[in-house]
């Protein structure tokens, strides 16, 4: 699961810490679940693994029991990880996705564009008849854009992401 690209990306969005956020994942997924015990098997510093593990509780990623160490003055906080929210923010990224995929559709399905050749700059119809078809930047005649590919495109884009949504996900990161 870890070694996904998808997993990795949404790990280092919450944390914000591409070199060390996986390896302290790996670390609970191994059984290793203290903050000290992780900061003594990866070598990485116990400050950077807290700040890791309370982003990702943060966003419900992580969990913590704490446990008064009869030893020492401080506590031990022994971390889960919640395998099944990482599905929940990765069906989430791609719903979000597919809604801006629907706006943009509809967005050139209910409008008429011109375009400037000489700059590519693209007008609504209601923009280019207020500057008589003339581009205002440079003054050349503007061209109706059949926008169709741009269409097709977005509805290819769209089926894509919703095939990626439907395909069960969980099963494939094998929660």
């Amino acid at each position: 699961m870890l070694t996904d690209p998808i997993v990795q990306e949404v790990l280092i969005d919450i944390t914000h810490d591409e070199e060390n956020c996986v390896s302290v994942i790996e670390c609970i997924l191994n059984g290793v679940t203290s903050d000290f015990d992780i900061a003594e098997k990866t070598g990485i510093n116990l400050t950077v693994i807290r700040k890791i593990l309370y982003e990702l509780n943060s966003a419900g990623i992580t969990t913590y029991n704490r446990i008064d160490d009869p030893e020492n003055t401080g506590d031990i906080y022994n971390w889960n990880f919640k395998q099944e929210k990482i599905f929940e923010i990765i069906k989430n990224k791609y719903m979000n996705i597919s809604l801006d995929i629907e706006k943009s559709i509809e967005y050139e399905e209910g409008n008429m564009f011109f375009v400037c050749k000489s700059n590519n700059h693209r007008y609504k119809f209601e923009n280019a008849s207020d500057y008589n078809f003339e581009c205002p930047i440079c003054g050349d005649s503007l061209e109706h854009q059949d926008n169709s590919d741009i269409i097709l495109e977005l509805l290819k884009e769209k089926e894509t992401i919703a095939s990626m949504v439907k395909l069960n996900i969980q099963s494939a990161y094998k929660f």
